[in-house]
């Protein structure tokens, strides 16, 4: 050991204490590594050996005389650094189309091979640590677990992956969280749009919202105004909600328009119908009379009526929904702009079956119900030409009093001078619109409105001088035909006679001309 009076602190040279280099080429092998008695060549170690030895970092260690006592361990409780530089000699890292030779070194699958001075060494790849010399020894590093060697921002969201790691900016912000540039994506300003243009959806969410509760609550007391109750006990007609018949109210399907409103085509239960609006104006005055009306049109079967097949009541003015009937009208059938060949016959018969059906809801139904606004529009054809009248009280429908007239009046041309001077609407007020319908049925004439009525007057002056056959369409107006068009006039003269009790009933007229329509065609 020496004489431990010679030595002195920070100093280590000479006796009492030595230190030595390890050489470069030294072998190392097991613990003789820490062992330099067995390795240093020293002359001092023949006279002064030493009691211990160790392995240490040069530029670290400072040599104090307690170190001599061997007690180390108050001074370096977890050891002391050391750095080992070795290498595989007498090798060579294996060229990259050759295979490793027997006892090759980087054993890892994650190490590589470098070359030094008389020999290889193993390193673990980039962005993966440990021992390169064992089976699985070099392990993915988890970058983000170090964030003083892989740096992260704040702002940034660290993502360990193989070969590195990856650090996003959080969402909301764009950049790189590595370089530490993550900005907003929007700016402050560009916050406080959003905030406010948010702000106003919010709102405009809000009062739909309240607007939708209170159509709803609207809708609910249309419907109960409109004898919703009553109709549902009843269960004889069909009730539509006003949603189901949102789709066929669309421009597209708008199919006519009249005196009580707008006409629309669609598909309901897939059934083609025919939807009535009426117009904006008035309103019901009478739920239990509505409904009771409703019900009686809804128990009227005739082949030559337009059935009412159900209504909808959660508007101000109920709806009305009808069979759809395919060929148009009377009045497209005389006068479109395509002049169509209509015969004798084919008049005759629809002259005949129109007014049956009138005579019909005059007299054998349990209430008589006038129609109100005759006329060739409201005369519809299917595909048989067989007619089929549609709007049938509808003035006591939707206008509500069954008797006056003032607010019911139909097309002027159509229209009895009486009602419209009385304001009285009754079963011989649809004569003599069926009298003008006749008229124009024998003379393919439009009836115009004029206030001396020239149209009936000039076909009644005409009637009088004995030249009514001036009146008769071309088409029909042959010798065979003749007799029947005169008859056709004369019961068209008394429909339209100024004296409403001088006219004929309906059942008279219908029962005269399906006389007519049978001799023609036994």
């Amino acid at each position: 050991m020496g004489n431990l009076e010679l030595a002195s602190n920070g100093s280590c040279s000479g006796r009492g204490c030595c230190q030595a280099s390890l050489p470069e080429t030294m072998p190392l092998t097991g613990v003789s590594v820490a062992m330099p008695t067995k390795t240093l060549n020293n002359s001092l170690w023949v006279t002064n050996p030493c009691s211990f030895a160790m392995v240490v970092e040069d530029s670290w260690y400072k040599f104090s005389t307690a170190d001599l006592y061997g007690n180390t361990s108050n001074r370096f409780p977890r050891g002391v650094p050391y750095v080992i530089d070795f290498a595989i000699r007498n090798a060579r890292c294996p060229a990259k189309v050759e295979q490793p030779p027997l006892g090759y070194a980087c054993v890892s699958g994650n190490s590589t091979c470098a070359d030094v001075t008389n020999g290889y060494v193993c390193k673990c790849l980039e962005h993966y640590e440990g021992n390169p010399y064992i089976t699985n020894g070099c392990r993915d590093i988890d970058e983000c677990k170090q964030p003083d060697l892989y740096p992260c921002s704040s702002d940034g969201i660290c993502k360990n992956r193989l070969l590195g790691y990856d650090c996003p900016c959080k969402p909301g912000m764009k950049g790189d969280g590595k370089m530490g540039t993550c900005q907003p994506i929007f700016p402050l300003v560009a916050k406080m749009i959003v905030g406010v243009v948010g702000g106003f959806f919010i709102l405009a969410a809000l009062l739909f919202i309240i607007l939708l509760r209170k159509e709803k609550k609207k809708m609910r007391e249309f419907y109960e105004k409109n004898g919703g109750p009553i109709l549902e006990k009843a269960k004889i007609i069909k009730l539509f909600k006003k949603e189901e018949l949102k789709e066929i109210l669309k421009s597209k399907n708008l199919i006519g328009k009249g005196f009580f409103g707008e006409v629309y085509k669609g598909l309901l239960d897939n059934k083609l119908v025919a939807v009535k609006k009426p117009k904006i104006g008035g309103a019901l005055e009478n739920n239990e009379q509505f409904a009771n009306e409703v019900i009686i049109q809804s128990q009227v079967i005739h082949k030559n009526i337009v059935r009412l097949i159900g209504c909808c009541l959660e508007v101000d003015i109920p709806m009305l929904v009808y069979e759809f009937i395919p060929n148009g009208s009377l009045e497209d059938l005389l006068h479109s702009n395509k002049v169509v060949p209509v015969n004798i016959d084919v008049r005759l018969s629809i002259a005949a079956q129109s007014a049956d059906g009138l005579s019909y809801m005059h007299s054998k139904t349990n209430n008589k119900v006038p129609h109100g606004d005759i006329k060739p529009a409201n005369i519809l054809l299917d595909d048989n030409f067989m007619p089929k009248i549609s709007d049938f009280g509808t003035s006591r429908l939707i206008a509500r009093d069954k008797e006056h007239a003032e607010n019911v009046i139909g097309d002027m041309s159509y229209m009895d001078p009486v009602c419209m001077e009385t304001n009285l609407l009754t079963e011989k007020s649809d004569v003599y619109s069926f009298g003008v319908v006749i008229l124009e049925l024998i003379s393919r004439k439009k009836a115009t409105y004029s206030e001396n009525n020239s149209f009936v007057n000039n076909f009644l002056e005409a009637q009088k001088e004995n030249r009514v056959a001036e009146w008769f369409d071309n088409e029909i107006a042959v010798t065979s035909n003749l007799e029947l068009l005169h008859s056709l006039a004369r019961i068209a003269v008394e429909c339209l006679s100024l004296d409403a009790d001088k006219r004929p009933s309906m059942i008279d007229v219908a029962e005269r001309l399906l006389k007519l329509n049978k001799s023609r065609n036994p």
